[in-house]
This record gives C-alpha cells, sequence and structure tokens, in this order.
C-alpha cells in the first residue's frame, strides 16, 4: 500500500520525500564534536550579473568543507553588491561582523572564509590582523587549509602574494572595462547607459552586438531628441549666445512654468523635487557637450580620498570629480541628432559672466585658470584685493555652511607674487628658459601652451609640468610671516574671515 507524503511548509513535495527517506546500506559515520564556533563572510560584487542564491551557497560550501570536523558555523555575514576595494568598515555585513568581533559575547570563536579575493584586497587583510589577535579571534582561509598562522613567515608571505594578486585581479579588470568602453564611446558612439540628458529620451536601437548579451535580450539605446523638452535646450542656449546671464535664464524659466529636469522625468529623478529649475541646472545643460550630437565619455571619475582611520583600517570615501576636457572621450562620427552646433557650444563656453566693478575700472587676472589648490585640489577663483589681482580659495566652503574648526584656512595668493617667483627661479629657467619673460601675457601664454600649473598651499609653491615638478618656495622666503588677511567687506563675513600664512604688502 503506497503512503502519502505530505510536504512540510517551504517545501516541495520530491523535497519532504527524500529527506524523509531511511538509509538502504551501511554507511562509516563518525559524530562530529561541537569543536569551534565559525562565523561565515562571504561578498559578491554585483546584484544585477549574480545570484545571491548560488554565489552564497558555493562560498559556504567551500568554507563549510575547510571546517569539517573541527567545528561548525554558527552565523553568516555576506554582503550584497560591494566590492572587494571597499575597506571592512564601509561594507554593511563585513562592518557588523567587525562589531561582533570586539563583542565578548559574540558567540564565534573564528572566522572562515570561502575564498580569499571575496573578502579582501591589498592589505586590508594586514590591516585587520592586529583587531584579530587582540581579541582572540581565529581566521581560517582555504588557500592556508585551514586557521592562518600569524607568526609563520611562508604563511604571511602567501597573504601578501594573495593580497597582491586580488587587487591586480581588480586592476586588470578595471582597465580592460575602460579601454573597452573608450573604444565603444570613440569609434561607435554607443550609448554606455545612465539617464539621458535633458532634451532627449531613450530609444532602441537594435540588438545587442554582443552574442551572449544579445542572447538574454539585452539591446542598444541611442539618444533622439525628446519633442516636450529639446526645445527648451536649444531657447537656454539661444538666450546664452545672445549675452543673457545663466541667472537670468533660470528665472526666465521658472516664471514661464517650463518643467525643470526632475519635473519632466520624475520617475528617473525620485530625489528631487521637481519644482523649480535651479542656476546650477541651467550651468550644466550649458556644459554638456552631448548637445552636439557627438558622444562624451570619461567626463567625470571617481576618486578614493583617504578619511580617519577606523584603528588599523585604512578607510577611504569615494567622490566623484570632473575630468577636464582634455581627458574627454569624443566619438569620431555625430552618434544622436544634435541640439546645437558645435561652433555653438564651443562659443558658449567662452562666455563668462563677472561683476562689473563699481569704478568701471576692468579686472584682468593673468594667471586665471592656472592656479590651483595644493590643500584640496581646486582650481583658485579669481579675487581682488586692495587694488591688485590675486586668487583665492576657501576649499569648497560657501556662505550658507557655518565654518568649522576642522576645515582648512582660506588660502589667499597675490598674482605679482607669483609672477615674481617664476621670473626670479633660476632652477626652473634651465629647462624653461621663456618664464624668464618680463611679460606677464607671454609668460601666461608659455604656462598654458605646455600644460603647465601653479600648485599653492599654505608653505609651498611649486610648477607641474607633464613630466617634472618645479618649486617655487625657497627657505626663508616672505611666505614665512604669518599675517591676519585684512578685512574686506563690511558686516560680519570680515569678522569671521580665518588667518592665512600669507601677507598682502
Amino acid at each position: 500500500m503506497a503512503t502519502r507524503t505530505t510536504a512540510e511548509p517551504g517545501r516541495s513535495t520530491l523535497s519532504s520525500w527524500a529527506a524523509g527517506q531511511r538509509k538502504l546500506r551501511p554507511q562509516r559515520f563518525t559524530p562530529a564534536a561541537d569543536g569551534l564556533r565559525f562565523a561565515f563572510y562571504g561578498r559578491m560584487s554585483t546584484v544585477d550579473s549574480q545570484d545571491r542564491a548560488s554565489s552564497c551557497r558555493w562560498q559556504r560550501d567551500y568554507a563549510g568543507d575547510l571546517v569539517a570536523g573541527h567545528g561548525r558555523i554558527v552565523v553568516e555575514f555576506f554582503d550584497e553588491g560591494v566590492s572587494r576595494r571597499v575597506p571592512w568598515p564601509d561594507r554593511p555585513q563585513a562592518a557588523r561582523l567587525l562589531a561582533a568581533v570586539t563583542d565578548a559575547a559574540r558567540g564565534f570563536d573564528a572566522i572562515v572564509v570561502g575564498e580569499y579575493e571575496r573578502a579582501f584586497h591589498g592589505q586590508q587583510l594586514e590591516q585587520l590582523t592586529p583587531t584579530l589577535l587582540r581579541h582572540g579571534v581565529q581566521l581560517w582561509l582555504p588557500e592556508t587549509y585551514g586557521p592562518v598562522d600569524f607568526d609563520n613567515p611562508r604563511q604571511l608571505a602567501l597573504l601578501d602574494l594573495l593580497g597582491v594578486r586580488s587587487q591586480r585581479e581588480v586592476s586588470r579588470a578595471r582597465h580592460r572595462t575602460t579601454a573597452a568602453m573608450r573604444a565603444q564611446a570613440e569609434l561607435q558612439g554607443r550609448h554606455l547607459g545612465g539617464r539621458p540628458p535633458y532634451g532627449y529620451r531613450l530609444v532602441d536601437a537594435g540588438p545587442h552586438p554582443n552574442r551572449a548579451h544579445a542572447a538574454w535580450g539585452r539591446r542598444l539605446h541611442r539618444l533622439e531628441p525628446d519633442p516636450a523638452t529639446a526645445p527648451h535646450v536649444r531657447w537656454i542656449f539661444e538666450q546664452r549666445l545672445a549675452g543673457r546671464s545663466v541667472a537670468s535664464i533660470t528665472r526666465a524659466l521658472n516664471d514661464t512654468g517650463v518643467p525643470c529636469p526632475s519635473g519632466a522625468d520624475p520617475a528617473r529623478n525620485p530625489h528631487r523635487s521637481g519644482q523649480r529649475w535651479m542656476l546650477t541646472t541651467v550651468a550644466a545643460i550649458l556644459a554638456n557637450p552631448r548637445y552636439t550630437g557627438r558622444q562624451v565619455w570619461n567626463r567625470q571619475r571617481t576618486d578614493h580620498d583617504d578619511i580617519e582611520p577606523d584603528g588599523t583600517i585604512t578607510r577611504h570615501q569615494e567622490i566623484q570629480r570632473w575630468n577636464t576636457a582634455p581627458h574627454w572621450v569624443i566619438s569620431r562620427q555625430i552618434a544622436h541628432p544634435p541640439l546645437v552646433t558645435e561652433e555653438q557650444f564651443v562659443a558658449v563656453q567662452a562666455i563668462h559672466t563677472a561683476p562689473t566693478p563699481a569704478d568701471g575700472t576692468p579686472r584682468r587676472y593673468i594667471l586665471a585658470g592656472l592656479v590651483c589648490c595644493g590643500v584640496c585640489g581646486r582650481i583658485m577663483d579669481s579675487h581682488w584685493v586692495h587694488g591688485r589681482p590675486g586668487y583665492r580659495c576657501r576649499h569648497g566652503h560657501t556662505s550658507t555652511r557655518t565654518r568649522t574648526s576642522t576645515q582648512p584656512k582660506i588660502l589667499y595668493i597675490r598674482e605679482d607674487h607669483l609672477l615674481d617667483r617664476i621670473r626670479h627661479d633660476r632652477g626652473l629657467h634651465r629647462r624653461h628658459p621663456a618664464l624668464r619673460s618680463p611679460d606677464p601675457e607671454k609668460l601666461a601664454a608659455y604656462l598654458r601652451t605646455n600644460n603647465m600649473i601653479i600648485v599653492c598651499d599654505h608653505h609651498a609653491w611649486t610648477i607641474e609640468a607633464e613630466t617634472a615638478i618645479y618649486p617655487l618656495t625657497p627657505a626663508g622666503s616672505f611666505l614665512a610671516t604669518t599675517a591676519k588677511i585684512p578685512a574686506q567687506r563690511d558686516g560680519d563675513h570680515a569678522k569671521h574671515e580665518q588667518p592665512s600664512q600669507f601677507v598682502w604688502k
């Protein structure tokens, strides 16, 4: 008589049947002792291209095979969508694991991972080691066939090699991906993803040229003018070419009720209000070269800036920064219908609106755009003080935010001091004799032609060329004197200015 099998909740009938079957033949079996309690850590980089269940399973199974007979895994920590380059304190699950390590009631004795490259990158393990040793937590790796012996020189050498290999694997993948995207943008004019610029919409451009991607159903997309918003982009450029300020254009758009980009496409901008145009929005449209019909890639980059270390673990934050135009990748052919001509776009970039002095005297800054801040990396603002041109960097501070004691001091540099130092630096003149010129215009033109910039901070000035750096600040110069910045404006602004390391004479 057949026996009816009832499926358990969460299991199929077949799974329930298989789990209930008795052994059909004797097997050698040794009861496992409790042994060590392990915390499993795993990670996968992408959510869209990887399956969490399968990725976690194979890493967990590999770790389980490693600790079999020595103990059991009692808790799991698995990061999803996190690059191995991200430090442990900045990974959600790794941070939880670190917090548990420091807890005396953590409930586990050791950490086990399924693959070194899934857990560590570069010197991350070396930085994590003091924390593990201080709290008596072992680390088990398949590459060491068990627990890591941090006193064994051979194992330490192996861990260094694994760290370098993990870092090399990431660098190689990034280089290949970057090179491929550069070629696709320049040679094919391909749309490489992301939101379409205001004034355009995405349309289907056929199957993906990669056969594997095409088999998965992926298709290419291209930009096409949006009938509802493209006329507004053309109008913005026309008004700017007519001499109208960015602020005036912004007010006109708001007064006439033109939907702003986030209002016209709320699905792609859920984090914005979509109510009004902002000055920065209009400025970004005027600076976007994709309106010329050419595909432009690599306008932005991601820098990994170090922040305050967490104990012995070095941490960093990802910051998006704009690349200068020479680093852009521009398609050789027109990739999509243009909204403005290339001549119109270039002409708009040459328009700069500056406040007119009260006395009507024009103010000229010979080194504008050539002086960079060595503290924060920004191009220093042209600034007129006591009837003379100079350059200032507030390191991103604006009057809308209160300054804190941790923010760097405002940096001020006089233009005549810079020019004088460049003209009299003999070490610089050995390679660049043209910089002896008494004509400031010729001197600045030479710097621009040879892609040379001036980098200044509170202690030193240098000129950076493409292949060399020339210091401009000898010991004992006038830069060593400290004084307060003279009051430059009436009211509270002058009272709260920070002291500078430079004297304005």
